[in-house]
């Protein structure tokens, strides 16, 4: 049984200085079944659950874990904020923009709990994880009954109970390298498509970035146990599993046994599931095997999501990112000479500390080399904590916000070249559901959103369909 009640009743803080620390231990596994004591099994009888998610799939899945042990405990789900008796924020830390968001909506919660006293209001995921917000809480949101980490969401049992019965904040969050733990209950949003994590946490440390202290150390699932969830996928009749890890293609660099991200890229590709993608992969790590093995099997889609950050080898010092500018194009160049089909997104910062109009020039000139299909665009956002937040930044937000609109007017250039290839063509689309442009919606094995006119008995089937109409970031299509 995973020890649901391990550690100690007292407050526990987040502590950055802590977090960021990496040792040589060896990360415990934890692969025991998931059992509730039959006291915490009915707890939510009676109440109802509404989860607002911030932030990357990651955390989605983390969400998808939270409604199965919610639901364990007897609550039923809600989608109406109104009606909830236990209200969650899964939240993300890595731009001020989540911030602010999460903040905001922490004002309709207040208004709602001031009539309704009995909702129990949480807080979890990677802001938790920051002192600064924990601070705040505990000074301006007392009414906040429950926060909690990224690192122990199988503990959420324990840590309502005590909210319960109690009068005071009850906050929980461990600033630490993480273990991995198996078999943790999911309830997951689709029956056609999986989030499976493969890894979890990063030791990139790059200076921008607050990920490697609040997700922790790198730490890779063994083979066997991300297999037999694949292959259960398959058994239920899954169409679609995307991969998920901070870096994905450094997975298994971490573990004991030699493994790889090619190899087991390969294992999962042989399970038969129809489709396969993965997320995010840092271009340090992508090696030759993996390129071989995406070109090698159909069922791993021709997509691949590759941050650039920047195209000036300056900034990509003073990010951290660990390769040049030159380096990054011939991993595109190898890309694309293997995969001929390849769809190719990015993401991109503006406005790094000292960033000057020559640096942000040789990112529009990568962007021009490598005419992604689309791209995340952000200006840089300090993060508290982190290196680059303590780096001197002259730039004013009116260049910040010039070169960001320079940048997205090239980005939607080649994302409009990219589709307008699509048009005529006939391509395989994962029905998903409903749509609110067409009768269906659906993503092709290169991840372009298709608003589908097709019959609802194609939901959740891969089917050929006609491009009829091509938009920026949208296609039209037909079933054929």
């Amino acid at each position: 049984m995973i020890p649901l009640s391990s550690g100690s009743d007292s407050m526990n803080l987040p502590s950055l200085k802590e977090a960021g620390k990496r040792t040589k231990s060896s990360i415990p596994f934890i692969t025991e079944e998931y059992n509730l004591p039959e006291s915490l099994k009915k707890l939510g009888t009676g109440r109802k659950y509404f989860i607002r998610t911030y932030g990357c799939q990651m955390n989605v899945h983390d969400s998808e874990n939270i409604k199965a042990i919610l639901e364990m405990m007897s609550f039923e789900e809600t989608e109406t904020l109104e009606n909830a008796d236990f209200i969650l924020l899964n939240t993300c830390a890595i731009r001020e923009n989540a911030h602010n968001k999460m903040f905001g909506f922490l004002g309709r919660v207040k208004h709602l709990k001031e009539t309704h006293p009995h909702i129990i209001t949480a807080i979890c995921g990677c802001m938790a994880q920051e002192e600064s917000v924990v601070e705040a809480l505990m000074k301006k949101y007392k009414w906040v009954d429950v926060i909690f980490g990224t690192h122990n969401i199988h503990r959420l049992p324990y840590i309502i109970e005590r909210a319960m019965s109690r009068q005071e904040q009850e906050i929980e969050v461990f600033s630490k390298e993480g273990e991995v733990i198996e078999n943790i209950p999911v309830k997951r949003d689709s029956k056609y498509k999986a989030w499976v994590n493969i890894m979890f946490g990063c030791d990139k440390f790059c200076t921008y970035c607050i990920v490697p202290y609040t997700r922790g150390k790198q730490r890779s699932r063994k083979k066997e146990f991300i297999l037999e969830e694949v292959r259960d996928l398959v058994k239920h009749g899954y169409q679609e599993v995307t991969l998920l890890g901070q870096n994905v293609n450094a997975y298994g660099k971490d573990l004991e046994e030699t493994s790889s991200m090619g190899e087991l890229l390969e294992e999962v590709a042989q399970t038969g599931i129809p489709r396969i993608r993965f997320m995010t992969s840092h271009p340090w790590d992508f090696d030759d095997k993996m390129i071989d093995v995406i070109a090698r099997y159909d069922n791993i889609m021709p997509y691949v999501h590759l941050p650039l950050q920047s195209g000036s080898n300056r900034i990509l010092k003073l990010m951290g990112r660990r390769y040049t500018k030159e380096q990054y194009l011939e991993l595109v160049s190898k890309l694309k000479k293997k995969i001929p089909n390849l769809a190719l997104t990015t993401d991109i910062i503006v406005g790094f500390p000292g960033e000057t109009e020559e640096d942000f020039e040789e990112t529009l000139e990568v962007v021009r080399a490598c005419e992604y299909d689309s791209a995340f665009t952000f200006i840089f956002s300090p993060r508290e904590g982190t290196p680059a937040a303590r780096m001197e930044d002259t730039t004013p937000m009116e260049e910040k916000n010039t070169r960001l609109y320079k940048l997205n007017e090239l980005v939607n250039e080649y994302a409009n070249k990219k589709n307008q290839q699509y048009l005529g063509k006939t391509v395989k689309v994962l029905i998903e559901g409903p749509s609110e442009k067409g009768n269906l919606m659906g993503y092709t094995e290169t991840m372009k959103l298709v608003n589908v006119d097709g019959s609802s008995s194609d939901i959740g089937k891969i089917v050929d369909c006609e491009i009829t109409d091509v938009k920026t970031w949208s296609l039209d299509g037909k079933v054929v």
